[in-house]
Parts: structure tokens; sequence; C-alpha cells
């Protein structure tokens, strides 16, 4: 396709290009039905056909047990902060793990809520720069729930682990769901941001096992998952043309073999980066080799902002784009989510050995 170019961006980010032909291919008349999806009430039976596939296929690749409910929200996962512990706060106790800046945001939330929060773990004094050990005796028993953000955007570190716990697990999992194979049952709820490895801005997904949903009442219509629930998502108008391409996203990937074809394309793609930048003499990644690093983010950096620049400019002048690391951290960061070709990641690779040779 013309002009495409390798699209590093954190999100909203890069979705798989036949993917995008479908949509393009079905803007004008999905279906033979003579409207856009963009048209359809989600009320018709062509739409709610749209909806229980999209549901369908997330089903599968994750492996999702009946005693599981799947919605499809708005509000992002920053709406789900506050969600969270309005449906599951009856002791008003939460306990979490710092990774940064929006497990940060979540422990505000909750906090605002009127909930104690317990931050069992943080690498806060290291900026973030290691996914903290989780000692499971320092969680309480009595807490609602136990929150952890399984892969940390900006500062590239991530955790697939989580302990065997009496109270429910809570994920934030916007930035790696579906990028590796996990159980669905050690965890209460799975929320996830649709923009980074499941369609465009607009959605979110919300995994929520049954025996959590009505624990607590006189919550305000729309934030009580027990509402959309209960109306299959369908309470208000939902993001309708965001989970039709989602949808989308779900069968291709489907046809591509599941998480399990990811998690190892994934792997592969992160290796080439990872391997460029260890073996530079300019640049340094920002999490050091082992089990933290994020298959999805990888935040790297000279130690010249007057090179990084240097390196952001020609990169963009090579195809490779949004590139700019989070002002938190600074320097680059490549986001490499399914959707990325590994073609991209190795023109990125090729690109930081080149870069370093010519400058170091």
């Amino acid at each position: 396709m013309a002009n495409r170019v390798y699209n590093f961006s954190a999100g909203p980010a890069v979705l798989p290009e036949k993917v995008l032909q479908q949509a393009a291919d079905e803007m004008l008349d999905y279906q033979g039905c003579g409207m856009s999806v963009m048209e359809l009430s989600h009320r018709s039976t062509i739409y709610q056909k749209i909806i229980d596939d999209a549901e369908a296929g997330l089903r599968k690749l994750m492996d999702i047990p009946e005693n599981y409910k799947v919605l499809f929200l708005q509000g992002g996962a920053s709406l789900q902060f506050l969600m969270v512990p309005m449906n599951l706060g009856i002791n008003k106790k939460a306990d979490f793990v710092n990774t940064g800046e929006w497990s940060t945001k979540a422990i505000k939330e909750a906090k605002k809520f009127g909930m104690d929060v317990n931050v069992v773990a943080t690498s806060e004094d290291t900026t973030f720069n290691t996914f903290p050990e989780i000692d499971a005796g320092k969680i309480r028993k009595d807490a609602d729930y136990f929150h952890i953000t399984s892969n940390n955007t900006i500062y590239g570190t991530k955790c697939m682990n989580v302990p065997k716990l009496d109270i429910p697990v809570v994920a934030d999992m916007s930035s790696n769901i579906m990028s590796e194979k996990f159980d669905v049952r050690d965890y209460g709820i799975i929320y996830a941001g649709a923009q980074k490895n499941i369609g465009p801005a607009g959605v979110v997904i919300v995994i929520i096992r049954e025996d959590l949903v009505g624990k607590i009442s006189g919550i305000p219509t729309m934030l009580d998952y027990k509402t959309h629930v209960d109306k299959g998502s369908m309470f208000n108008t939902p993001p309708t043309y965001g989970i039709y391409i989602a949808k989308l996203v779900f069968d291709h990937m489907l046809s591509m073999g599941g998480v399990a074809y990811y998690e190892e394309l994934n792997k592969k793609k992160a290796a080439l980066i990872y391997d460029a930048i260890d073996n530079s003499k300019l640049f340094k990644a920002h999490v050091k080799p082992g089990k933290d690093r994020s298959l999805m983010n990888i935040p790297f950096f000279t130690d010249s902002d007057e090179i990084n620049k240097k390196f952001l400019k020609e990169a963009e002048a090579n195809g490779l784009v949004t590139l700019k690391g989070h002002r938190s951290v600074g320097g680059m960061r490549a986001s490499v989510y399914n959707a990325m070709p590994i073609e991209g990641c190795q023109k990125l690779a090729d690109f930081i050995k080149k870069f370093d040779q010519e400058n170091s």
C-alpha cells in the first residue's frame, strides 16, 4: 500500500493492513445492506451479529470461560480506575502494585472514591525500570481486590505471572492484551483500552467474572457493571464502528493462528530491537535484560538530547515514525504491538545499528 510508514506510536496504534483494507471495502455498503456500519442502528439484527461475533472472537482468542462476561464499553481504561472500586469496594480496601503512570492514576482514583489503598510493591525509586517483586504475604486478605498493570506502556516493563489469591485480581491490560498467552481464570476483572492491540480509540474491553457483578447496589446507572451485563453492552448506543473494527482484528488474529502465533512473533520482534540496542555503543534500554522487559513497548535513549533528536529526525525520514519517548522518560520508544509487522522491527533494528556506527 503506497505511502505507508512503520508507525511505532504507543496509541492510537498501528492496525493490520488487511483489516483496514476490509473496512475500506465495506465502508459504503456493509455486506449488501446498503449502509456503512457507522450508519447501522445498534438495535438492528445486522449490528447485533457484529457485536456477537466480536465477543465470540475474543472469547476464542483468550479462552474466556463461560462464567465470565465480556463488555464493550466507553471511557477507556481511565474510567475503569473508578468503576472497579465503585463496583467491588465493599470493605473500601484495595491493594496495588505501582509500576508507573497508569497504576499511579488508578491508585489516585481509588483514593478519591474513599478506598484505603495499600501499595504492596513499587519500583518508583528506580524510575520504574523494573517490575517489583510481589510478596503475596503483604496483600491484605480483606482487601476488595488486588490491582496490577500488566504492561507499562511508558516505562516498558511487564508481568504476566500474578499470585493466586482468595481476593479478585484486577488487571489493566491495555497495552499487552492478546500479546501472549495467560489464564483468564487467574483474574477477577481484566480491562483494556482498545487503541493498542484491538482497534481504534473509543472502546474499552472489560472481562468480568460473574460473581463480581452486582455486588453493590445504588451505583450510578452507567457506572454499574450490572447495567451493561444485563443489556449486553447495549444499555446505550455503544461505539459501534470501533467494535466492528475490533471484530475484524479478532477475525484476522484467529486466521493467523491466534494468541500463540502472536506471542512467538512478538518475542522475535522485540528481540530484534533489544539486541540492536544492547549491542550498540550509543543506546541504552530503560529496562535491563530479563523477564521484566515488555514485548510491546521498548523505551531507549542516548546520553545526549541532541543525538536523540537527530535519531528521531533521521528515523522519520526513513519511514520510522512516532518514536519519540514519553516526556517522563525522554529519548525514544518503539511500541511494537501485534499489528506491527516484523519487517518494521527489522528495519528499526537495522537503522539503530547504522546510526550507532555513524554517530559513535
